[in-house]
């Protein structure tokens, strides 16, 4: 498995990761009905944007693309010396535990840190069992926030880490 930055025409291949990755992480967390309506169409055309205006990266096995991460800059400004975010990051379940995801952040991290932020946070679902895999990254919780999602009031926790360098331990150049 290799982790490169996304580019034209990955669009599709990161649609059908996010959609697969909500089906079988948020079952029993959102709704059915909202996980259903999810359509790849619909996804891809948001990552057709979010490939160049934001750092995302993909993880690619010889079937194609099985993981993304993207990030950038903060976006609500709510939590002082967190200037980066990422914003998001999907993983097939069968892909879960390999190590891609953690190459994903750490690439997400070195492309913020080249930007000049210093610090990252994520949200994820309080509920969603990966929020593990943040606190085994060294990810500290920061906050609570509440969301919506399908009609549903959620709670979601925001982990971050004040010195993206951490993320970098595979010695990668900054």
């Amino acid at each position: 498995m290799i982790v490169r930055r996304a580019e034209a025409g990955d669009e599709r291949g990161m649609a059908a990761v996010h959609v697969e990755s909500w089906k079988t992480t948020y079952r029993g967390i959102v709704s059915d009905e909202y996980l259903e309506s999810l359509k790849i169409e619909e996804r891809e055309e948001s990552w057709k944007k979010g490939i160049f205006h934001t750092k995302a990266f993909v993880a690619e096995e010889e079937r194609g693309i099985v993981g993304l991460a993207n990030g950038g800059r903060e976006r609500s400004g709510n939590y002082p010396g967190y200037d980066g975010e990422l914003y998001a990051i999907y993983l097939l379940k069968e892909c879960q535990g390999q190590g891609a995801g953690h190459e994903l952040v750490r690439q997400v991290a070195i492309a913020l840190n080249h930007m000049g932020f210093g610090a990252m946070l994520v949200r994820v679902l309080r509920n969603n069992p990966s929020r593990y895999f943040y606190e085994a990254l060294g990810g500290i919780r920061i906050g609570t926030e509440r969301i919506e999602i399908g009609g549903d009031l959620l709670e979601e926790w925001v982990y971050g880490w004040p010195d993206l360098n951490v993320l970098d331990d595979e010695g990668g150049e900054k």
